[in-house]
């Protein structure tokens, strides 16, 4: 990602934007760190709004994004290396200096930026937003980062893998130490360096084509490897295509739209007419399933429990003939007769460790205790589905995390207690999809490194 074009913005009396000599994409990012530090903000929710304010599109957009996203993905790796160059913990270092130099550090280290231009505008950055005291500080740490390239840094500041294998990988590839560990026992040490590797890839701008609704003829991009109803985006904004505007076709990942295709695909007994989607929001999956529903005849409910969600939920089915309608509804406690739908779809809450390509920020903020308590409530939220489920449907389950304890010991778990169910073949149901056997038979498990989507978990539950 090259630097963009340069361009001045005014600051008026009381404003909060930067000076005229701050580029504004620079800006943005920075914010955006700002934003995901104090705020505990989305960088994909809160990037868009702050691109509009600051009147960036194209390639100032790009940049911006790669920057505030890049720079949250490889913290790890950055702090390692700034903690070389300091003379003081991180944590002395004043907390919007420290963005500043991340910036910096990502801009000298994985971007096509020229080191004096990399050095320069971060400097006038942290003169305009602290003082120039701090601004002769930045400017001496990121002379000092430009004395080495990524990988001889990593060299420098990394434990040996022989010897803290966990360590050098957390520094190496800026993953929290636990979440190596999670992920070596989901993918084996072998395949370890390439999925983390992967996460920090910044991912494509991926669209679905809703069946009997719009066709991917429409959209701009390269036809996806597996889902027949996606393409792959080479750039631009997704709003302004005519199928997404109107809500014909939307953004979303390939491997979440495996996970639809899969759920609508999975064979039951008698009817097929009523059908769940127990965790709705935001709406992707549901919407690609009542597309599908549709086509058949059926409706689809959707259901989610935060009412804020539910309203992304209703808006991503509006206009669509298979919606039976949207429910603001504890999926723990749904408010849904015994025994009714013919197929349910249980998109559960999890850690999201399956998709750090496009959520930077949740790497760093997950922590292990919160496992304990998903998996809880992923339980749960799968048996209550059963409740729903007439005997003869399907329950399908999936999580966005390849976490032994999420995916396979949640579905052991169910199986164990629950005599009327049975585990059916997912891996049948997406042929065309290579090397996506999961942890138990008949499950799938995609990965970032070989599948190119998010790492999505599904297991087809067959209630007798």
């Amino acid at each position: 990602m090259t630097e963009p074009r340069p361009r001045g913005q005014q600051r008026r009396a009381g404003s909060t934007g930067p000076r005229a000599r701050i580029d504004p994409a620079r800006f943005v990012a920075f914010e955006v760190l700002k934003a995901v530090r104090v705020d505990g903000a989305y960088t994909n929710l809160v990037l868009p709004g702050l691109l509009r304010q600051h009147g960036l599109s194209g390639r100032d957009a790009a940049f911006a994004t790669e920057l505030a996203a890049g720079t949250i993905r490889r913290r790890g790796t950055y702090d390692a290396i700034l903690a070389a160059c300091i003379d003081r913990p991180l944590s002395k270092v004043e907390a919007k200096v420290l963005d500043a130099l991340r910036l910096g550090t990502h801009q000298l280290l994985a971007m096509r930026v020229p080191v004096h231009a990399a050095i320069s505008t971060t400097v006038d950055l942290v003169r305009d937003r602290v003082g120039a005291g701090a601004a002769g500080f930045a400017n001496a740490v990121l002379r000092r980062v430009s004395e080495h390239p990524l990988t001889e840094w990593i060299g420098r500041v990394a434990p040996d893998p022989r010897v803290a294998p966990t360590r050098f990988a957390a520094t190496a590839y800026s993953h929290p130490r636990w979440v190596v560990d999670e992920l070596r026992e989901a993918v084996g040490a072998a395949e370890l360096y390439d999925l983390l590797a992967a996460d920090n890839v910044s991912p494509s701008v991926t669209l679905v084509a809703r069946p009997g609704r719009s066709t991917r003829d429409e959209l701009p991009g390269t036809p996806t490897r597996f889902s027949p109803y996606g393409v792959v985006m080479e750039g631009g904004d997704p709003g302004g295509i005519p199928a997404v505007a109107e809500g014909r076709a939307g953004v979303q990942d390939e491997g979440s739209q495996l996970v639809a295709i899969a759920a609508a695909a999975a064979p039951i007994e008698g009817r097929d007419q009523h059908w769940l989607d127990l965790c709705a929001g935001p709406g992707g999956k549901a919407a690609l399933l009542a597309a599908l529903a549709a086509e058949r005849g059926a409706r689809i409910v959707g259901s989610e429990r935060q009412v804020h969600r539910a309203g992304l939920v209703r808006r991503a089915l509006a206009g669509s003939p298979g919606v039976a309608g949207v429910v603001a509804a504890d999926g723990t406690a749904p408010p849904y007769r015994y025994a009714v739908f013919d197929r349910v779809l249980v998109d559960a809450p999890c850690t999201g460790l399956g998709a750090l390509r496009r959520r930077p920020e949740a790497r760093w903020r997950r922590k292990p205790e919160d496992v304990v308590e998903l998996v809880r409530l992923q339980r749960q939220l799968v048996g209550a589905a059963l409740d729903l489920t007439r005997p003869g449907g399907v329950v399908v389950y999936a999580t966005c995390s390849p976490l032994l304890a999420e995916t396979s010991e949640v579905v052991t778990a169910v199986l164990e207690r629950r005599r009327d169910v049975t585990l059916g073949d997912a891996t049948a149901l997406l042929p065309d999809v290579p090397d996506c056997a999961g942890p138990l038979d008949g499950t799938v498990q995609l990965w970032p490194h070989r599948h190119g989507t998010d790492a999505m978990f599904i297991a087809v539950l067959r209630k007798g």
